[in-house]
């Protein structure tokens, strides 16, 4: 686990960690890898503006200069949202990034960690990585759903990135018993759509049923965090053939491509950005601003009743 040492609270969250007051922790890929500028910026201002208006403290994380920053400054995620030389990190970069002094943007399973380490309990994010669709023969697993089990924070996001082998991953999950549940709906969500076509066998209908699940969790001493995936609000859904139509294709692509690593994702949302017109893109702003209310009640839930 990180130690403290190598934390820096940004004003807001500072004072919030020290009133006990509710955080929800934000990743920071998605400014730097996840979408275009301008709407990168413009999105992570109304994310954070959505928690405050919750009553919540946003902890948007990312390391500059390697210092890991816990709460950023508007002219940080400025910086975030337009510089070119921006490392991509995971769990296992935190050393070499800080290391180095390098800046990064932080992806959830790093974000977790950080996260964890700040003793924040609510992170949320737009969608997870998870098991990839070839990855029979790529070996190819997202570090996302390994860190979602081994730190103890509960995880909104809607659903893994929709492009990944659904199926597999809910079975890696179940495999590494790491609990998930799907709020207001029995179906696993599909990212840019509302129905995997997947059921789940534990539904949530309120922040406080999340909350007291995870303090169950932590008082029988279950290690880990938990994962919500909640289904993006009907009006900025896309319907499910037609995103299928649209990933077939940027899934070829990027085959043909040879991409792989830390470029595939960025590459495989490029590519369906451009199938669809835009319509993902809007999309994925939607579902983060909708998982951003919903942690926020949740970051709250768990602040009266953990204190």
């Amino acid at each position: 686990m990180l130690s403290n040492n190598y934390l820096s609270f940004g004003a807001e969250v500072n004072e919030a960690v020290k009133n006990k007051k509710p955080i929800v922790a934000l990743e920071s890929s998605i400014i730097s890898h996840g979408m275009p500028y301008p709407t990168n910026l413009n999105t992570i201002f109304a994310v954070e503006d959505i928690i405050r208006k919750a009553g919540v403290t946003p902890a948007t994380i990312a390391i500059l200069e390697g210092v890991i920053k816990i709460g950023l400054t508007k002219e940080e995620l400025a910086f975030l949202s337009k510089s070119k030389n921006i490392y991509k990190a995971s769990e296992r970069d935190i050393p070499f990034i800080l290391l180095k002094k390098f800046h990064a943007a932080t992806t959830t399973s790093a974000s977790l960690a950080i996260a964890s380490a700040a003793g924040i309990h609510v992170f949320a994010t737009g969608g997870i990585g998870g098991v990839g669709p070839d990855a029979t023969k790529t070996f190819d697993i997202s570090t996302d759903l390994i860190s979602i089990g081994k730190f103890p924070c509960i995880t909104v996001c809607a659903g893994a990135k929709a492009f990944m082998d659904i199926s597999a991953t809910l079975e890696f999950l179940e495999t590494h018993s790491i609990p998930v549940c799907v709020y207001c709906s029995k179906n696993f969500p599909l990212f840019y759509s509302r129905d995997s076509g997947i059921k789940i066998d534990w539904e949530v209908n309120h922040p406080r049923e999340v909350a007291d699940l995870f303090k169950i969790q932590l008082s029988i001493g279950q290690p880990g965090g938990m994962l919500v995936a909640v289904p993006i609000p009907f009006d900025d859904a896309i319907p499910e053939n037609e995103i299928h139509e649209a990933i077939s294709i940027a899934l070829k692509e990027v085959k043909k491509m040879d991409i792989r690593g830390k470029e595939y994702t960025p590459k495989v949302l490029s590519l369906i950005k451009e199938i669809t017109g835009s319509k993902s893109l809007d999309a994925n702003v939607a579902l983060i601003k909708h998982n951003a209310e919903i942690a926020s009640e949740i970051a709250k839930s768990i602040s009266e009743i953990m204190g």
